[in-house]
């Protein structure tokens, strides 16, 4: 049996690969509670310092399963959207928390809660073929995944309200103009190599700062000045604290390059 989830390693980057090409890499059970479970993996996993998300095949995900989706739906006592508790906002909570950066190699459609997942990553790399559908609308749905918090994030109010809305395709060129995308590659075959080149460059980097990083600008959010100020000096003092920090100070005084071991 084909495994839904592929895990690579090579050194600190862990690549996880949605593994359902012929079905665009729509989630179903199988896949989204393998993805719960290995990023609940990852989080306490310290050789592991960054992670890419990438789909088989052509496409990055079409997002939820609608034929499993019909399936329960004409199943007596089906829910089929409790998968929204069950799976996707503990694979959303996972990803936004994960203590070390994400990279998503968004190669074809990410749609839906597929484009809801790129979107939880801390920096997204596209090709020419790359297009995000913010689907749920047309099969008479509101977003999730995370999609209503990141997205206007991302784009602003407005801009998420119309993609929301109309749930119209935007293609590479604009999702990088909107900030869906931080990078473009000429070559679709070139999306997740540079994706995880990307992620090995930052995984020989300071881990605990990347993590306080992504903490802080959470809190920043959805906080006050305050609350970032109080945020700042907390992370400041778990920083500082760190051999990295230690370490890159000393090599900077002595016009070395630093080595960070993500400690």
């Amino acid at each position: 049996m084909t495994e839904p989830l592929l895990v690579d390693r090579t050194d600190a980057v862990v690549t996880l690969t949605l593994n359902r090409p012929k079905a665009m890499n729509a989630f179903d059970v199988a896949l989204k509670e393998a993805l719960r479970e290995v990023l609940a993996e990852l989080e306490t996993d310290r050789s592991c310092r960054a992670v890419v998300l990438a789909g088989a095949g052509g496409s990055f995900s079409a997002g939820q399963d609608l034929r499993e989706h019909v399936a329960t739906l004409e199943s007596a006592g089906g829910d089929p959207l409790s998968t929204v508790g069950a799976h996707y906002n503990p694979i959303a909570a996972r990803l936004a928390n994960l203590p070390k950066p994400v990279v998503a190699a968004v190669r074809g459609m990410a749609a839906g809660a597929g484009a809801s997942l790129a979107f939880l990553a801390d920096i997204r790399v596209g090709g020419p073929s790359t297009s995000f559908l913010m689907a749920f609308a047309k099969v008479g749905l509101a977003a999730d995944t995370g999609a209503s918090w990141t997205l206007p994030r991302l784009v602003g109010h407005a801009k998420a309200v119309e993609l929301l809305m109309l749930a119209e395709p935007v293609r590479a060129e604009e999702a990088c103009r909107l900030g869906l995308l931080n990078r473009l590659v000429d070559d679709d075959e070139q999306v997740l190599p540079a994706a995880q080149e990307l992620a090995a460059r930052l995984a020989a980097g300071p881990t605990v700062a990347y993590g306080a990083i992504k903490r802080q600008l959470s809190i920043a959010d959805a906080g006050t000045l305050a609350d970032a100020l109080a945020a700042e000096a907390q992370a400041q003092s778990i920083c500082g604290a760190t051999a990295d920090h230690r370490a890159a100070t000393m090599a900077f005084v002595a016009k070395e390059r630093p080595v960070f071991e993500g400690r």
